[in-house]
């Protein structure tokens, strides 16, 4: 499984400025839409460094990684599950225990991100990535989205769910 993979991309050298390995490339890495906003990527996420990666469409921060892109995973379709708008991006937000996943919602293809949100929190995240996002069309959005000013989650935060 992907998420397998980039947990283990999390755990990599902690030596600065190392080449991030075993990030999983997504499915449609390679479509055209994600060079738009892999070119656009930020230098530094949540305050962490990026890093270079040896996978298409992916991006990392942090050494060990405590940020990890990847562009062109499959788009969400309907869902109940957590949505957020932070900069005009809106994210379908999901607690995986050990990190927290967030997927594009309405952007073909999506960007996925998985970040430690004891090292990095969630506001932040959305809006360093925001930008670099932007660059993929919106094609729809959530119906029913959280507020931008209660992103979650926040650094060693929880917000109950």
């Amino acid at each position: 499984m992907a998420a397998v993979a980039l947990l283990g991309a999390t755990a990599l050298a902690s030596g600065c400025g190392a080449r991030v390995a075993d990030v999983e490339p997504a499915p449609e890495a390679t479509d055209p839409v994600c060079a738009e906003a892999m070119v656009s990527l930020p230098d530094a996420v949540a305050g962490f460094e990026r890093r270079e990666t040896d996978s298409q469409a992916t991006g990392a921060w942090g050494s060990p990684s405590a940020v990890i892109l990847r562009c062109g995973v499959p788009e969400p379709g309907p869902t109940t599950e957590h949505c957020v708008t932070a900069n005009g991006i809106d994210w379908v937000t999901r607690d995986e225990g050990q990190y927290w996943r967030l997927t594009t919602y309405g952007r073909s293809p999506a960007i996925e991100v998985l970040f430690d949100d004891t090292r990095a929190a969630s506001s932040s995240v959305m809006v360093d990535l925001s930008s670099a996002v932007g660059r993929i069309p919106a094609t729809g959005g959530c119906t029913t989205t959280a507020p931008t000013q209660e992103p979650i989650p926040e650094s060693g935060a929880d917000d109950g769910q």
